[in-house]
């Protein structure tokens, strides 16, 4: 009876593991201490150095983690709106909750998941990994994944790659989407 109990559940393991949710996944290598890399993302000037000109970054579980790309538009037009923090291992982990651009409404209603790792590779290099999930299913849900697809590898990280190799973004001419200086 054990070994049918073991099986049954192999079974179902493998059926599971054949089911995979998508993801997107994005990695950058910074030349930068992991502070430094840590820093960029979790205070509001590290944000505003690469990710969009305003913010609102409370930096505990349940705190706003809003990023604001169009900041003197209207409330629910500014960008990541109603963000929040999920869970925060310092200077390893930072978890947070993203929504949809205002141009996909049915999606913006909910929210996935964003999870950032960072690693010291060597001193003064840091690699950050990135990875979304909770995409749902329909025709707006494929357009979400595909804009974060794009957004998160050809323009925020890449931003955030120019920020430590360049200086910080000038948001009144910030690079170019996949901008070659910006990536490694």
């Amino acid at each position: 009876m054990k070994f049918l109990f073991s099986l049954l559940l192999l079974g179902a393991f493998r059926v599971y593991a054949q089911d995979s949710e998508r993801v997107v996944k994005a990695e950058v290598i910074l030349p930068a201490g992991i502070e430094a890399a840590w820093e960029a993302w979790t205070t509001e000037a590290g944000v505003k150095s690469f990710f969009a000109p305003a913010c609102k970054i409370e930096l505990r579980v349940g705190g706003a983690y809003e990023i604001f790309f169009n900041p003197n538009a209207a409330p629910g037009e500014r960008g990541g709106e109603g963000n929040v923090i999920l869970a925060i291992q310092p200077k390893n982990m930072l978890a947070f909750t993203w929504n949809a651009p205002p141009h996909l409404p049915n999606v913006r209603q909910q929210h996935t998941s964003v999870v950032l790792r960072f690693k010291e590779i060597a001193a003064g290099q840091t690699k950050v990994t990135l990875i979304e999930s909770g995409w749902g299913e329909g025709e707006e849900w494929d357009q979400a994944f595909a804009y974060f697809n794009r957004a998160w590898q050809e323009i925020v990280l890449p931003r955030l790659h120019y920020r430590f190799a360049t200086g910080p973004v000038d948001w009144n001419h910030p690079p170019a989407a996949n901008n070659r200086n910006a990536v490694n």
